[in-house]
Protein backbone atom coordinates (compact mmCIF):
# COMPACT_ATOMS: atom_id res chain seq x y z
CA UNK A 1 0.00 0.00 0.00
CA UNK A 2 1.27 3.69 -0.87
CA UNK A 3 1.85 5.65 2.24
CA UNK A 4 -1.12 7.91 2.44
CA UNK A 5 0.18 12.03 2.46
CA UNK A 6 -2.75 12.30 5.05
CA UNK A 7 0.43 11.29 7.78
CA UNK A 8 1.17 15.32 8.22
CA UNK A 9 0.78 16.65 11.21
CA UNK A 10 4.19 18.14 12.53
CA UNK A 11 6.20 20.61 10.42
CA UNK A 12 3.72 19.93 7.64
CA UNK A 13 4.68 21.62 4.21
CA UNK A 14 2.77 24.54 2.77
CA UNK A 15 0.18 24.47 -0.33
CA UNK A 16 2.09 25.48 -3.46
CA UNK A 17 0.92 28.37 -4.66
CA UNK A 18 -2.28 28.63 -6.84
CA UNK A 19 -2.53 31.20 -9.96
CA UNK A 20 -4.44 33.42 -8.23
CA UNK A 21 -4.02 32.46 -4.33
CA UNK A 22 -1.35 31.83 -1.26
CA UNK A 23 -2.69 28.52 0.44
CA UNK A 24 -1.88 27.85 4.01
CA UNK A 25 -0.19 24.72 5.46
CA UNK A 26 -1.89 21.16 5.36
CA UNK A 27 -1.39 20.71 9.00
CA UNK A 28 -0.89 22.54 12.07
CA UNK A 29 0.99 21.57 15.89
CA UNK A 30 -0.94 22.59 18.51
CA UNK A 31 1.42 24.83 20.19
CA UNK A 32 2.41 26.86 16.87
CA UNK A 33 1.04 30.16 15.53
CA UNK A 34 -1.53 29.93 13.44
CA UNK A 35 -0.37 31.39 9.77
CA UNK A 36 -3.24 33.70 8.44
CA UNK A 37 -4.01 32.78 4.49
CA UNK A 38 -3.23 35.21 1.80
CA UNK A 39 -5.69 34.80 -1.30
CA UNK A 40 -6.47 36.57 -4.23
CA UNK A 41 -10.17 38.48 -4.23
CA UNK A 42 -13.11 36.42 -4.97
CA UNK A 43 -14.69 36.48 -8.53
CA UNK A 44 -17.18 39.39 -7.97
CA UNK A 45 -20.61 38.49 -7.29
CA UNK A 46 -20.22 34.72 -7.82
CA UNK A 47 -19.98 33.94 -3.92
CA UNK A 48 -23.24 35.84 -2.38
CA UNK A 49 -25.70 34.56 -5.42
CA UNK A 50 -24.74 31.03 -4.71
CA UNK A 51 -25.26 31.90 -0.57
CA UNK A 52 -29.15 33.21 -1.98
CA UNK A 53 -29.41 30.33 -3.94
CA UNK A 54 -28.44 27.88 -1.32
CA UNK A 55 -30.08 29.50 1.23
CA UNK A 56 -33.48 29.99 -0.39
CA UNK A 57 -33.49 26.32 -1.26
CA UNK A 58 -32.72 25.34 2.01
CA UNK A 59 -35.40 27.44 4.12
CA UNK A 60 -37.76 25.84 1.46
CA UNK A 61 -37.08 22.53 2.58
CA UNK A 62 -36.84 23.67 6.60
CA UNK A 63 -39.75 26.17 6.80
CA UNK A 64 -36.43 28.78 7.59
CA UNK A 65 -35.54 26.90 10.53
CA UNK A 66 -31.45 26.51 11.53
CA UNK A 67 -30.05 23.26 12.00
CA UNK A 68 -28.54 22.54 15.29
CA UNK A 69 -24.75 23.50 14.90
CA UNK A 70 -22.86 20.29 15.60
CA UNK A 71 -19.70 18.36 13.48
CA UNK A 72 -20.78 15.59 11.68
CA UNK A 73 -18.96 15.18 8.55
CA UNK A 74 -15.50 15.94 7.62
CA UNK A 75 -12.87 17.41 5.40
CA UNK A 76 -9.60 15.08 5.64
CA UNK A 77 -6.73 16.75 3.17
CA UNK A 78 -4.39 14.29 1.41
CA UNK A 79 -1.34 15.29 -1.04
CA UNK A 80 -2.21 13.95 -4.98
CA UNK A 81 1.95 14.87 -5.62
CA UNK A 82 5.02 13.03 -4.76
CA UNK A 83 6.62 14.34 -2.06
CA UNK A 84 9.40 12.53 0.05
CA UNK A 85 10.11 12.39 4.00
CA UNK A 86 12.22 10.53 4.86
CA UNK A 87 12.78 8.73 2.44
CA UNK A 88 9.08 7.48 1.79
CA UNK A 89 7.05 9.32 -0.77
CA UNK A 90 3.84 10.34 1.10
CA UNK A 91 1.78 10.62 -1.99
CA UNK A 92 -2.28 9.62 -1.57
CA UNK A 93 -4.78 11.02 -4.45
CA UNK A 94 -8.15 10.11 -4.08
CA UNK A 95 -7.59 7.60 -7.21
CA UNK A 96 -4.86 6.34 -4.73
CA UNK A 97 -7.75 5.37 -2.75
CA UNK A 98 -10.08 4.08 -5.75
CA UNK A 99 -7.43 1.30 -6.04
CA UNK A 100 -7.27 0.50 -2.93
CA UNK A 101 -9.18 -3.47 -2.37
CA UNK A 102 -12.98 -2.62 -1.38
CA UNK A 103 -11.40 0.99 -2.18
CA UNK A 104 -10.88 1.04 1.32
CA UNK A 105 -7.86 2.14 3.45
CA UNK A 106 -6.69 3.45 7.22
CA UNK A 107 -5.95 7.06 7.45
CA UNK A 108 -2.68 6.78 9.07
CA UNK A 109 0.20 8.91 10.94
CA UNK A 110 -1.89 12.21 12.24
CA UNK A 111 0.80 12.97 14.80
CA UNK A 112 -1.15 16.55 15.98
CA UNK A 113 -2.90 16.23 18.84
CA UNK A 114 -6.81 18.33 18.27
CA UNK A 115 -6.53 16.44 14.52
CA UNK A 116 -6.29 13.33 16.63
CA UNK A 117 -9.27 14.42 18.53
CA UNK A 118 -10.90 15.03 15.62
CA UNK A 119 -10.65 10.91 14.20
CA UNK A 120 -11.65 10.00 18.14
CA UNK A 121 -14.76 11.78 17.55
CA UNK A 122 -15.59 10.41 13.98
CA UNK A 123 -18.84 7.89 13.88
CA UNK A 124 -19.16 5.01 11.51
CA UNK A 125 -21.29 6.06 8.55
CA UNK A 126 -20.49 9.91 8.69
CA UNK A 127 -19.20 11.30 5.46
CA UNK A 128 -15.93 13.58 4.65
CA UNK A 129 -14.71 15.37 2.13
CA UNK A 130 -11.59 14.44 0.63
CA UNK A 131 -9.38 16.91 0.04
CA UNK A 132 -6.43 17.58 -2.23
CA UNK A 133 -3.67 19.82 -0.34
CA UNK A 134 -0.11 20.88 -0.96
CA UNK A 135 -0.57 20.68 -4.52
CA UNK A 136 -0.84 23.44 -7.74
CA UNK A 137 -4.73 23.78 -7.50
CA UNK A 138 -5.78 22.68 -3.97
CA UNK A 139 -9.66 21.55 -3.18
CA UNK A 140 -12.42 19.03 -2.84
CA UNK A 141 -12.15 16.02 -5.27
CA UNK A 142 -14.98 13.50 -3.83
CA UNK A 143 -16.41 11.89 -0.73
CA UNK A 144 -15.49 9.11 1.69
CA UNK A 145 -17.48 7.67 4.35
CA UNK A 146 -15.91 6.52 7.77
CA UNK A 147 -16.44 2.12 7.65
CA UNK A 148 -14.01 1.71 11.12
CA UNK A 149 -14.42 4.35 14.27
CA UNK A 150 -11.03 4.85 15.71
CA UNK A 151 -8.24 2.55 16.39
CA UNK A 152 -4.48 2.79 17.44
CA UNK A 153 -2.34 3.50 14.36
CA UNK A 154 -0.21 0.81 13.86
CA UNK A 155 2.18 3.41 11.87
CA UNK A 156 3.81 4.80 15.69
CA UNK A 157 5.47 1.54 16.47
CA UNK A 158 7.04 1.55 13.09
CA UNK A 159 10.47 2.51 12.69
CA UNK A 160 10.74 1.84 9.35
CA UNK A 161 7.73 4.50 9.03
CA UNK A 162 8.05 8.28 8.76
CA UNK A 163 5.80 9.14 11.73
CA UNK A 164 7.25 6.56 14.42
CA UNK A 165 6.56 8.05 17.64
CA UNK A 166 9.59 6.93 20.35
CA UNK A 167 7.54 8.26 23.06
CA UNK A 168 4.26 6.39 22.55
CA UNK A 169 3.69 3.23 24.26
CA UNK A 170 1.34 0.36 23.20
CA UNK A 171 -0.01 -0.17 26.44
CA UNK A 172 -1.18 3.18 26.02
CA UNK A 173 -0.95 4.25 22.53
CA UNK A 174 -0.72 8.06 21.66
CA UNK A 175 -2.30 8.34 18.07
CA UNK A 176 -5.63 6.69 16.31
CA UNK A 177 -6.76 6.09 12.61
CA UNK A 178 -9.89 5.39 11.49
CA UNK A 179 -10.84 3.54 8.15
CA UNK A 180 -12.22 5.17 4.95
CA UNK A 181 -13.40 3.73 1.80
CA UNK A 182 -14.70 5.96 -1.04
CA UNK A 183 -18.15 7.01 -1.55
CA UNK A 184 -17.78 8.93 -5.13
CA UNK A 185 -15.89 11.75 -6.67
CA UNK A 186 -17.47 15.00 -6.46
CA UNK A 187 -19.10 16.11 -10.26
CA UNK A 188 -16.86 18.59 -10.91
CA UNK A 189 -13.44 19.45 -8.71
CA UNK A 190 -13.90 22.17 -6.18
CA UNK A 191 -11.47 24.35 -5.72
CA UNK A 192 -10.13 26.26 -2.31
CA UNK A 193 -10.03 29.76 -4.45
CA UNK A 194 -14.00 29.28 -5.13
CA UNK A 195 -14.73 27.92 -1.39
CA UNK A 196 -12.58 30.73 -0.14
CA UNK A 197 -14.77 33.64 -1.89
CA UNK A 198 -17.76 32.06 -0.35
CA UNK A 199 -16.23 32.03 3.13
CA UNK A 200 -15.52 35.88 2.80
CA UNK A 201 -18.52 36.50 1.80
CA UNK A 202 -20.63 34.83 4.28
CA UNK A 203 -17.91 36.50 6.69
CA UNK A 204 -20.31 39.44 5.96
CA UNK A 205 -23.89 38.28 5.54
CA UNK A 206 -24.00 35.64 8.03
CA UNK A 207 -23.53 32.39 5.71
CA UNK A 208 -23.07 29.06 6.36
CA UNK A 209 -19.10 29.43 5.47
CA UNK A 210 -18.33 32.21 7.69
CA UNK A 211 -16.29 29.43 10.69
CA UNK A 212 -14.94 27.39 8.13
CA UNK A 213 -11.99 25.73 10.09
CA UNK A 214 -10.59 25.47 6.39
CA UNK A 215 -10.04 28.82 7.23
CA UNK A 216 -9.69 29.50 11.03
CA UNK A 217 -7.12 26.54 11.49
CA UNK A 218 -5.86 25.85 8.06
CA UNK A 219 -3.11 23.58 8.88
CA UNK A 220 -5.09 20.59 10.32
CA UNK A 221 -5.17 18.08 7.55
CA UNK A 222 -8.47 16.40 9.83
CA UNK A 223 -11.49 19.34 9.99
CA UNK A 224 -14.76 18.81 11.36
CA UNK A 225 -17.67 20.34 9.35
CA UNK A 226 -21.33 21.00 9.97
CA UNK A 227 -24.09 19.83 8.69
CA UNK A 228 -24.78 23.20 6.55
CA UNK A 229 -20.83 23.66 5.66
CA UNK A 230 -20.87 20.14 4.31
CA UNK A 231 -24.54 21.11 2.58
CA UNK A 232 -23.37 24.19 1.10
CA UNK A 233 -19.90 22.82 0.07
CA UNK A 234 -21.55 19.78 -1.71
CA UNK A 235 -24.17 21.92 -3.27
CA UNK A 236 -21.33 23.89 -5.59
CA UNK A 237 -20.99 20.96 -7.34
CA UNK A 238 -24.13 21.54 -9.51
CA UNK A 239 -23.02 24.98 -10.25
CA UNK A 240 -20.61 26.05 -13.07
CA UNK A 241 -17.13 26.86 -12.06
CA UNK A 242 -16.23 30.48 -11.63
Amino acid sequence: MPWPSRKRDKGAAADKKEPAAKIAKTEEDAPDKEEEEKSAKPPAGSSKSGWKNWKKAKESDSGGEESKITYCHWLLKSEPESRLEKGVDVKFSIDDLKAQPNQTTFWDGVRNYQARNFLRAMKLGQQAFFYHSNCKEPGVVGIVKIVKEAYPDHTQFDQKDPHYDSTSRKENPKWSMVDVQFVRMTKRFIPLSEIKAHHLAHKADGGPLKNMMLFTRQRLSIQPLTKEEFDFVLSLEEEKPH
